[in-house]
């Protein structure tokens, strides 16, 4: 089992504290750090600082060394295709090669209503969705590259430099689950990540997802199972000995990383160290 730990930033986490976060998480052995991409709080408090995901992201890169960094997830709402394209393949550089790119449909109405971001309806969504997932791919893959599609059109376009990591960094796709995101997930992803969903329901969904691997002709085994759970509030303090009990029930269910998000958060540096010391280390 791999673990990342998760920091909700939009509801008022500076980035010095969040620096002090990942670089415990380095030190505890999780696997990555990453952190939501949103520019309001989720909580109603409309006058919490939220930072810029892949601005603070740039500068966790150049004071971590092991650990990976990404987004859970960035909204193809926020950016054009090049411009997530872009600054991926930008943090990619910066981190020596270790981000992992989460994107998913967007789903915060009011975050959209007050900054004024086009927000269609949920179907039209993952159609922008699948075609930003296929013109990544081919930005970052391709020396030009074009596209015609109903969201985007792309014209002999070229994305320099390429990402470090090839054939192009981890993509991870994330959601509840919905059939419409299995199968993008099957047809583009690297990973599916579940959002809070229990051990069983986790199973059913990635049942669905190997099977529509193997109809895309793909090997289910190149798409990783992976959850979020919140992990403040009651599970950050329960015993070490019954996280353990909770983790360990996702393991039947096939899940193969754990996302534990500290919603709303945050953590700190020495919850972290003995979370790694006496939770993560039974996974090893």
């Amino acid at each position: 089992m791999r673990f990342a730990f998760m920091v909700d930033p939009q509801e008022g986490l500076a980035y010095i504290p969040m620096l002090e976060l990942a670089q415990a998480a380095e030190q505890a052995g999780f696997e990555a750090f990453v952190r939501s991409d949103h520019w309001l709080s989720l909580t109603g408090d409309w006058n919490a600082p939220a930072s810029d995901a892949w601005t603070t992201l740039a500068g966790l890169a150049r004071e971590t060394t092991r650990i990976r960094l990404g987004t859970m997830v960035s909204p193809i709402t926020f950016r054009l295709p090049i411009a997530l394209a872009k600054v991926v393949a930008t943090v990619d550089e910066m981190s020596g090669g270790r981000v992992d790119v989460g994107v998913g449909a967007g789903w915060y109405d009011p975050e959209h209503e007050r900054f004024g971001i086009p927000y269609p309806p949920m179907g039209e969504r993952f159609e922008m969705l699948e075609e930003q997932l296929q013109i990544l791919i081919g930005l970052w893959t391709q020396p030009r590259f074009g596209f015609e599609g109903r969201h985007y059109r792309l014209r002999d376009a070229a994305c320099e430099p390429k990402p470090v990591q090839q054939p192009h960094p981890r993509i991870i796709v994330g959601g509840y689950g919905k059939p419409k995101l299995v199968q993008i997930a099957a047809r583009f992803a690297d990973e599916l990540n579940l959002d809070n969903l229990a051990p069983e329901a986790c199973r059913e969904v990635f049942g669905r997802l190997d099977e529509k691997c193997v109809e895309f002709g793909r090997d289910p085994a190149c798409v990783r199972h992976s959850v979020m759970l919140a992990w403040d509030g009651a599970p950050a303090l329960a015993t070490p000995a019954e996280q353990r009990r909770m983790l360990s029930a996702y393991l039947p269910a096939g899940v193969q990383r754990i996302v534990l998000d500290a919603w709303p958060g945050p953590a700190n540096p020495d919850a972290i160290e003995v979370l790694g010391r006496e939770v993560l280390a039974a996974f090893v």
